[in-house]
Parts: C-alpha cells; sequence; structure tokens
C-alpha cells in the first residue's frame, strides 16, 4: 500500500497564467492572486488550490499573512563567483581577468569545487531560488559537484562545464578532444536524471575557438533535450573584441548562429549591444536572453533594451548573474531591472517583472509545465515570504491601495531576508531561524 504524502500551504497565493507584458498594472492580463487559500501538495507536486480548509488527511501549514509564490528562476549564474561578488572598480574584460580567472583555476581541487557548490546551493534556496541555469567553471569535476549537489536537494538545474580553449590563463583551458569526452561523460551521466539537464556551456566567443563551438553543436544535436549557454553583446570592448577575431560574422550573435548553436534551448546572457536583425535572429530561433541588470549597472556594462528585445519576438527571462551581479536575491535584481527599464523611458511593472522570474523563465526554458506556477501537476517548488519585516515596510505597504502598489512596494524595499521557507518539490530545504 502506498502512503500518499499529503499538506497543505496556507497563505497569500500569486502567480501567473500568461505574460502581463509592458501594460499600465491596471490593464495586466495573466495576475492570479488568491489571498488567504489553500495550495494543495501531494508527493511533492501541485494538486490544486482552494478557500477552505482541505480535511483532515491533509497535514496542514499555515503560512496565513504571508505571500506564497513559485520559487524564483535564474536564468544564468556563475556558482564559483560567490568568491568574487563586490569586487571593486572594473569593467568586463579586466574584471575577469582580475578577479574571476583567478577565483574559477581554484575549483580543479575537488574538495574546493564541492565546497562551493553546497555554499552555492544553499544560498539559492536561501534567496528564493528554487531552479537555475548555471556556469561552474571548465573542471570537470566543479560540473560534478554541482549535480550532486542538486540531486540531494531535488532541485531543478541546467549546468554544464565551461569550454573555453583559448585566451583564458593556464588552468582554465581545456581543448577540443578533451572537453567533447568530459561533455559526453557528464551528459551520459547526469542529463535526465531527477530534474537535472546538461547545457553545453560556451563561455563566450573569445574564448573558444571555431572548432570548440561546432563541437558544442555537434553534441546539441546528438543528445536531445540537452541546452546551450553562453553571453552575448555584455560591453562594447567585448563586442569589438568579437568583431576582430569573428570577420566573417555580421554580429556577435552571429557567431553562434554561424557555428549552429542557436535554438529554443540557448541562453545567451546579457544581450545589450544587439541591433534589430539580431533580435530577428533570437525570435526565429528560438534563443532567449537572461537579463542580468544588477550586473548590468555594477559593471558599467550598459542598458538593455527590454521592450525593444521583447517587440521584435525575443524571450526576456531575469538573471543575478552573481559575481557581476551583487546579490543572488531575484528581488534585487528585479528592482533594478525596474531602474534599468526607466532610464530607458520604460516603465516595469512588479507583474511583468515576477512573471520574467517565474512562469516566464519557465516557459523560455521549455519546462512551465513542471516549474513557474501553481497550475496542477506541476512541482511544488514554493517560497514562503514576509510581505514587511520592518517598520517602513510594514508602514508603506500598509498604505498600499491595490495589490499592484503592494506588490511593487515589496519588490522594492525587499530582499532575501522577506524569506520564510522555501520548499523543493513540497520538501522543506530551507527556513529561516
Amino acid at each position: 500500500m502506498t502512503i500518499r504524502q499529503r499538506h497543505a500551504l496556507r497563505g497569500d497565493l500569486l502567480d501567473f497564467t500568461a505574460d502581463p507584458g509592458f501594460a499600465a498594472p491596471a490593464g495586466a492580463q495573466g495576475v492570479r492572486y488568491r489571498p488567504d487559500h489553500w495550495l494543495l501538495v501531494e508527493d511533492g507536486r501541485i494538486a490544486g488550490v482552494q478557500a477552505d480548509a482541505p480535511d483532515a488527511s491533509w497535514e496542514r501549514i499555515d503560512h496565513r499573512g504571508r505571500l506564497l509564490m513559485p520559487g524564483f528562476v535564474d536564468t544564468h549564474v556563475h556558482s564559483p563567483q560567490l568568491d568574487v561578488i563586490a569586487s571593486y572598480g572594473t569593467e568586463l574584460l579586466e574584471w575577469l581577468n582580475t578577479y574571476t580567472f583567478p577565483a574559477e583555476r581554484r575549483y580543479a581541487d575537488p574538495e574546493v569545487a564541492t565546497a562551493g557548490a553546497e555554499r552555492f546551493l544553499d544560498a539559492l534556496l536561501a534567496h528564493g531560488t528554487t531552479s537555475a541555469v548555471v556556469f561552474p567553471t571548465v573542471h570537470k569535476v566543479s560540473a560534478e559537484a554541482l549535480f550532486a549537489g542538486a540531486e540531494r536537494r531535488g532541485m531543478r538545474l541546467i549546468a554544464g562545464k565551461i569550454l573555453m580553449d583559448r585566451h583564458a590563463p593556464d588552468g582554465l583551458r581545456d581543448d577540443v578532444a578533451q572537453a567533447e569526452r568530459d561533455c559526453v561523460d557528464l551528459v551520459q551521466r547526469w542529463h535526465g536524471r531527477g530534474r537535472l539537464a546538461y547545457a553545453l556551456t560556451v563561455r563566450f566567443a573569445p574564448t573558444s575557438t571555431s572548432a570548440q563551438m561546432h563541437m558544442a553543436a555537434a553534441l546539441l544535436k546528438a543528445y536531445p533535450g540537452t541546452y546551450m549557454q553562453t553571453h552575448v553583446a555584455e560591453n562594447r570592448d567585448e563586442v569589438r573584441w568579437v568583431a576582430e577575431l569573428f570577420p566573417q560574422a555580421r554580429s556577435y550573435l552571429d557567431v553562434y548562429h554561424r557555428h549552429g548553436l542557436l535554438n529554443e534551448r540557448a541562453v545567451l546572457a546579457h544581450g545589450i549591444w544587439l541591433d534589430d536583425l539580431d533580435r530577428v535572429l533570437l525570435r526565429e530561433t528560438g534563443a532567449q536572453i537572461a537579463h542580468s541588470p544588477s550586473s548590468n549597472l555594477f559593471l558599467g556594462s550598459g542598458l538593455f533594451d527590454w521592450l525593444g528585445a521583447e517587440g521584435q519576438g525575443a524571450h526576456v527571462t531575469l538573471a543575478t548573474d552573481v559575481g557581476g551581479g551583487t546579490s543572488l536575491s531575484m528581488i534585487r535584481t528585479l528592482a533594478d531591472a525596474y531602474k534599468v527599464q526607466a532610464m530607458r523611458g520604460v516603465k516595469l511593472t512588479a507583474y511583468k517583472a515576477l512573471y520574467g522570474a517565474t512562469r516566464g523563465a519557465a516557459r523560455a526554458l521549455g519546462l512551465a509545465h513542471e516549474i513557474g506556477s501553481f497550475d496542477s501537476g506541476c512541482q511544488a517548488d514554493v517560497a514562503v515570504w514576509d510581505w514587511a519585516t520592518t517598520p517602513l515596510m510594514q508602514h508603506r505597504i500598509g498604505l498600499a491601495q491595490d495589490l499592484h502598489e503592494k506588490l511593487f512596494a515589496w519588490m522594492t524595499l525587499g530582499d532575501e531576508r522577506l524569506l520564510q521557507a522555501a520548499y523543493v518539490a513540497g520538501i522543506p530545504r530551507y527556513r529561516r531561524e
């Protein structure tokens, strides 16, 4: 006889049924808010939502007065870069050489890689992020440690060892043949295992030869369902360098297209310095841009044109980046996204921002059947948030006239300290002390 695990979470439930777009808050569609409802979880999956208390066959967990949302989905983040977060004074290329590459070299050590993966995954959960698309390092062991740690926690994770066979320091370069062997072994052991998926991970075009990118494209075709992740058009000096390295390509994005790396499972970080033809190419291939506003502001990279990208049909999701970004908090990242768009003359609603970090990210990754919403059948990845934790927040949110005003104040004033609990597939994986 199978004993079902059934529990019900009570709270203010918020998720989305569709993209609210850039409409004014009053005209936004797809917002699903059910205050003081019960979220029913059976064997780790959403079984339903109801207003009345369930019967005694359900274990009742009372989060009354708190905000319950699907766990955040971070579509671009570097696990080893917690070691260099908040590093002073450089733009992208100098930042990589000064801070990032020395930190990543240490992950060749299995003990460092394991400790780093554990610290990173626990930190994600403590920030309300239950799914992520992650860059480890070039070392195979760093990817293995990340996959193993995510599997133990039951998390949805997409990752893969970084590919870098040129323009990188000693200890951080691979070669095409060895990289292919490592990727094949990792794919065969980890891709599709539990909630894990493999991503062919080209760091960015300057650090991979054409031969290596062609190899990655061949593996994408050979192993259905694998992803591709990389960076594109983050920084103007980087864009100029790519143009020198690949003079035959029309644009930075076209470099990846020519090598067969763009498809509906391609996740490209940043995408600030793209033109209209690039955005059309994103639409035609189904590739997405992982917008990283905190990182773009901190490194002075530029202001991403979110409205323009979506206007051409491209998918846009949200990401912390780290350590170019300044926090693993998606709430703080969304607040920075508002500022970036405000500088471009666009007003980003809390609805649109939160959609991009939940159901929007799930849809762009082809995972809307599993994560990003409270639809029946989805995995019960749930973040439980306080509406306020300081007198100032309590005062401001108490004055809100409607849901959007309340959510916008919450998003603007809040951070990870609002998180009370995080559930992964119905299991509590983080509780605030």
